[in-house]
């Protein structure tokens, strides 16, 4: 026997699972805005006693990044997949800074290479992993 209609119906349950599949997993897609390739963020952070500059990432569109420290300046390649992220670092600048300075760099590039997941929220990057830290997306 040849039942037109009940493949026309079997199509029919099958697009509209399809569209309702799709729209459950929409949420969870923008759920998690994109990572910022090609911004400048600065440190959620004030600035050390006797100076007004604070850490910034300023990060490529391939993941390429400029680290400017509390002192000293590294280059770095960030590697996202998901909510995952790997940060690698290269040699620090050898600028003349004071040793509080020269350990909040230590401490800063420690955390940075610590840092496993991020996260977006508004208009700051979270960066988790042994410490939390909060960068804010410059505007400009």
């Amino acid at each position: 026997m040849n039942r037109p209609w009940l493949a026309l119906r079997r199509a029919v349950v099958v697009l509209v699972l399809g569209v309702a599949i799709d729209a459950a997993a929409a949420p969870a897609v923008a759920a998690q805005p994109e990572f910022p390739f090609g911004r400048e963020l600065l440190l959620d952070a004030p600035p050390m006693k006797g100076s007004k500059r604070v850490p910034s990432l300023d990060i490529a569109e391939n993941g390429l990044a400029d680290i400017e420290l509390w002192c000293n300046a590294v280059k770095g390649q960030l590697v996202v997949a998901g909510d995952t992220i790997t940060i690698l670092t290269g040699a620090k600048t050898e600028r003349p800074c004071t040793p509080e300075r020269m350990r909040g760099d230590d401490d800063m590039l420690t955390a940075l290479t610590e840092v496993t997941n991020w996260r977006r929220e508004g208009e700051f990057l979270v960066l988790t992993g042994a410490r939390t830290m909060r960068f804010r997306m410059q505007t400009n």
